[in-house]
């Protein structure tokens, strides 16, 4: 049975997508933040991560792009999920008997407009949307609601006062699958993710897109990050598909000839949407 770090708890997205991608046969470890999440795998006490990388409202969670990039861990695969976030309340409760909402802030982010539309209701951001649905029904807890996952209100017996309050109904999450054990020659492989810094040279950037584009690699991502120890420095996180893993291969020669540094933080299976 493969164990499954996740970001927060049973009925929590990343718990959804580590059953939707290996199917029940797992184990789950409960991670309370990213860093813990990263760190037991490093530790050796999971085989697998399940971490959010991006979403497509919020845009990009930037530090679990160092979280990668410090841990030496490899991306192995790629999911996505849509998000439906629901108001959960104790079962016979209103909309008018909630004081409280909580969740992670990214939740409640992606559910800024109906936030607006009740301002009298005091907002507190929490480590996991699962952990509080759960808080709730242990506690029974009376003028508080979750924002969380359907999944979440199964789980912990709770109503849905309010179905897919999400700003935007199209709200999608892509995870990325991270581990120490890796294979980076398996033909099968079309994305590959990517970090690179380059000098201040002018056209230095477009000089690897061009690389790139001359391979026949498609750029799918790319996020700047500065680098901490040099003032205005930055990093770059790409992501790129490709249909012949020689390409992807001759392509990162040229790349690192052009950078000052390169690494790979993954070969893998791209999902197809």
């Amino acid at each position: 049975m493969k164990k499954v770090a996740i970001q927060g708890i049973k009925g929590s997205y990343h718990h959804k997508v580590a059953v939707d991608y290996f199917s029940n046969n797992i184990e789950t470890l409960d991670c309370l933040s990213f860093d813990e999440l990263v760190s037991s795998i490093v530790k050796n006490k999971c085989d697998v991560g399940v971490l959010a990388i991006e979403n497509s409202i919020a845009g990009s969670i930037i530090p679990n792009y160092s979280l990668i990039d410090n841990s030496g861990l490899k991306v192995v695969g790629e999911y996505y999920i849509n998000i439906d976030h629901q108001l959960l309340a104790l079962k016979g409760k209103k909309i008018d008997d909630i004081e409280i909402i909580s969740s992670h802030p990214m939740a409640l982010l992606q559910c800024k407009d109906f936030i607006k539309q009740n301002p009298s209701i005091t907002i507190i951001e929490a480590k996991d949307t699962a952990q509080v649905a759960s808080e709730i029904q242990k506690g029974k807890i009376e003028n508080m609601a979750a924002i969380a996952s359907f999944e979440a209100s199964k789980l912990y017996g709770l109503k849905v006062l309010k179905k897919n309050i999400q700003t935007i109904k199209n709200n999608e999450t892509r995870f990325v699958i991270i581990s120490k054990n890796y294979d980076d020659n398996n033909t099968e492989f079309d994305k590959a993710s990517l970090k690179f810094v380059l000098s201040h040279k002018t056209g230095s950037l477009a000089k690897i897109l061009n690389i790139l584009s001359d391979y026949k690699l498609n750029l799918t991502k790319i996020q700047s990050l500065p680098v901490a120890e040099i003032t205005w420095k930055y990093s770059f996180f790409v992501d790129t598909t490709f249909e012949n893993i020689d390409n992807l291969k001759e392509a990162l020669i040229k790349v690192e000839e052009h950078s000052e540094s390169l690494k790979v933080l993954g070969i893998y299976k791209k999902k197809i949407l």
